[in-house]
């Protein structure tokens, strides 16, 4: 099993719920490690351009002013198959669909405020890291 670095994301919901050190638990108690954590509160660009791919989706208005409501956690996981693990961990992004003992089952308010984000494949995992992180900022 190779050891990845995956992209994680606690949203403007469950900051505002006070979730942060609740949801960090989840990853560390599954084999996950932070190597690079910082609280942002998004502009209007960051958020349009991190989600740029997408765009063309009816929900992408509600996506960016859900995203630049409160502060955000941009974090970097590592651990053997992180992105995999994050992803089964995170849970379905309907709450109502995600497995117990999930991020989102435990969490997640609604489709919408699904209190998590994480990255899909590598490819995202790279860029959707160094959207938010320089290479000194990840230390593990």
């Amino acid at each position: 099993m190779a050891i990845e670095r995956t992209f994680s994301m606690i949203k403007p919901d469950a900051t505002k719920r006070n979730l942060t050190g609740a949801i960090t638990k989840v990853f560390e108690d599954n084999g996950l490690r932070i190597v690079a954590s910082k609280r942002v509160w998004m502009s209007k660009r960051e958020a349009e351009g991190f989600y740029a791919v997408h765009k063309e989706r009816p929900f992408f208005g509600e996506l960016v002013e859900g995203m630049t409501s409160g502060p955000t956690i941009v974090q970097v996981l590592e651990g053997e198959n992180a992105i995999l693990k994050n992803r089964e961990i995170m849970g379905a992004t309907n709450p109502a669909q995600a497995a117990e003992g999930t991020i989102r089952k435990q969490f997640a308010l609604s489709i919408g405020e699904n209190s998590v984000h994480g990255s899909d494949a590598p490819e995202t995992a790279a860029e959707e890291i160094a959207y938010w992180f320089s290479a000194t900022e990840i230390v593990g």
